[in-house]
């Protein structure tokens, strides 16, 4: 296994780890899958939390991009998390011909916070149709031939439903906290921020939920597909055993599972 750390911008947690199965000489890795980690979306909660998912991955022959970003408390929240989301994933653009990376297929593994974050990256290009002007240009991001596309998603107990996360009072303020204030404050960012509001997405989502989550309800996952599966999205969910962070243990059935799902979303 190969491992390389790359900066993606010149804040200290603009940076990822590309972890790397060994391949034959001449070989391409046939995908990547950008590993985005939880911990409602807080600064004390960082990347070592992807690391175990992304050493896994490429144990099984998984090319994996383990993605650190700003958070709330270090610079990150509105709009610098997203922002720095989007341009992580796009930094695979300037790693793939070194390392023989197939960008045709870019699969997002993200739990919890790192959920929502995934699936809001895979809408990208529905961002600026939203109807949402003014939030939109608060997030630099790349449109055009410098964007890399995700085409699957794989989230673990995402937080999918941002409006609802907000009237629960889930984690004590966090959707508050990453916006930078309520909804009553900053409607349009939480609009914006939300994976609901970007439904009907082009590309498959498997939402995979822990029956036994603590952390985040399942009424995240089943709002969420219900809402896309009637759009007429590919969507697919999953309730596996365990509790919000048997899915992130290598060792256990739910992780396994969701390893299962991004391999068969890279073909």
């Amino acid at each position: 296994m190969q491992r390389h750390k790359y900066q993606y911008g010149e804040d200290p947690s603009q940076w990822g780890e590309l972890y790397l199965p060994e391949m034959p000489d001449g070989g391409a890795h046939r995908g990547v899958v950008v590993v985005i980690h939880g911990g409602y979306w807080r600064s004390q909660y960082g990347a070592e939390l992807g690391e175990p998912l992304a050493r896994d991955l490429a144990a099984h022959g998984i090319a994996a991009w383990n993605l650190e970003y700003r958070r709330a408390g270090n610079g990150g929240g509105w709009p610098n998390t997203f922002a720095d989301v989007l341009a992580g994933i796009d930094k695979l653009a300037d790693l793939a011909a070194g390392h023989s990376l197939n960008l045709d297929r870019v699969v997002a593994l993200g739990h919890s916070a790192g959920g929502h974050l995934a699936v809001w990256a895979a809408g990208r290009d529905r961002l600026a149709q939203l109807g949402l002007p003014d939030a939109d240009r608060q997030v630099p991001r790349h449109d055009g031939a410098g964007a890399v596309r995700l085409t699957g998603v794989v989230s673990q107990s995402g937080l999918l439903n941002l409006a609802e996360a907000e009237k629960l009072d889930l984690s004590n303020g966090a959707v508050c906290n990453l916006l930078g204030g309520s909804s009553s404050k900053y409607p349009l960012r939480l609009r914006y921020a939300d994976p609901m509001t970007a439904i009907p997405l082009d590309i498959p989502v498997h939402v995979v939920h822990a029956v036994g989550d603590g952390d985040v309800p399942l009424s995240q996952a089943e709002s969420y597909a219900a809402a896309a599966s009637a759009a007429g999205m590919s969507v697919r969910l999953t309730k596996v055993p365990g509790d919000h962070y048997d899915l992130i243990d290598p060792k256990s059935t739910a992780y396994r599972q969701c390893r299962e799902m991004a391999r068969y979303l890279l073909g």
